[in-house]
């Protein structure tokens, strides 16, 4: 068990942030274990054919057989929506004796043992200057030929669909209903955030108490995770990932090996009541069954497989009659029902 005792300063320190880099590299987890990650696996099978051309002796082995990632791989976003080269950059730079620790690591031995593309160059620091350039090299394939066509917009929309419950939920019940609300693992009281982790790599650390002092925490959340963790370190400023909430809707709209392979189908969500389809149309009824929980017109497009032009008019007279809420992250817009969209959705006079 982790123990984050954090003091009034360390709360106002404390924000949310996504990584593209983090989530390429953890969504290599749904080719190992695809039963723990059911929607993503239609995406995979749409990109398998490029994947199989990629640096895959390297590429298949990021991810120890426990699930662990070498920490050096996934560097704190600097940002809250920092760019992908910008974080593969900052990897590329990690010294070579950290990688080794975080390869030693995650690979501890015994039934875990380094893979012989790992072995090799572990104790050479020029082998490992060049391993980790051959790490960048492949992440940046994997990235551009697999995840950033079609995989990434979705990904990013449920990530921003996550940021922006969560601003409302800390609004609005303070950090004790934000805390309470991240994850099951995740407790908090008097000031300590405590985080549960069972898995073997990190029970075999024992219980570690970790001094915030003045340092703030990062939040983020991934579509890679099984559950809350934190890295293995806590020489850095803390960091804690979660499950992203909506995260199954990613396979919404993909019936068969869809993804980056070409658009997938029309989502399998209803058009919703047949008085609701009445009223406004089932076009306009469809968007406020899918916005249950914020979505981007870019991503309702794509889910749809519409063009965003055709989504926006129809936004814009949901948004115009009350139905929907509007917030903007920058250059980008979420919508999600409103309150009257909720009662017109569940059928409520």
């Amino acid at each position: 068990m982790f123990e984050f005792r954090l003091g009034v300063d360390d709360l106002a320190a404390t924000w949310f942030a996504y990584s593209p880099l983090q989530e390429a590299v953890l969504g290599l987890r749904a080719r190992h274990w695809p039963s723990y990650y059911p929607e993503q696996q239609p995406w995979i099978a749409g990109w398998q054919d490029r994947y199989a051309a990629l640096d895959t002796e390297l590429l298949d082995v990021l991810i120890a057989p426990s699930g662990f990632v070498p920490d050096f791989l996934t560097p704190r976003p600097a940002a809250p929506r920092p760019d992908f080269a910008d974080e593969l950059a900052e990897m590329a730079r990690t010294p070579p004796e950290v990688v080794r620790a975080d390869l030693l690591a995650a690979y501890p031995g015994g039934g875990c043992p380094l893979p012989p593309v790992l072995a090799a160059p572990v104790d050479d620091p020029a082998a490992l200057a060049a391993l980790t350039a051959r790490a960048a090299e492949a992440l940046e394939a994997y990235w551009t030929r697999c995840l950033a066509p079609v995989w990434w917009p979705r990904a990013r929309s449920v990530l921003e669909a996550d940021l922006a419950y969560r601003a409302r939920l800390l609004a609005e019940r303070g950090a004790e209903g934000l805390f309470a609300d991240l994850d099951g693992r995740i407790s908090w009281r008097d000031g300590v955030l405590r985080l549960t982790d069972h898995t073997p790599v990190v029970l075999a650390l024992g219980d570690s108490v970790v001094e915030v002092a003045g340092r703030g925490l990062v939040l983020i959340p991934t579509l890679g995770g099984r559950g809350a963790q934190t890295d293995i370190t806590q020489d850095d400023p803390p960091l804690i990932t979660y499950p992203a909430r909506g995260r199954a809707t990613m396979a919404e709209g993909l019936t068969g090996p869809g993804g980056p392979a070409g658009p997938p189908s029309a989502p399998a969500a209803s058009a919703g009541p047949a008085g609701l389809v009445g009223l406004i149309g089932p076009a306009r009824a469809r968007l406020l069954m899918l916005l249950a929980a914020p979505a981007s017109t870019t991503e309702l497009a794509h889910r749809l497989g519409v063009t965003p032009g055709a989504v926006s008019r129809h936004l814009g007279a949901l948004a115009a009659a009350g139905l929907l809420e509007r917030t903007r992250h920058g250059r980008r817009v979420l919508y999600r029902r409103s309150g009257l969209g909720d009662a017109l959705t569940a059928g409520r006079p």
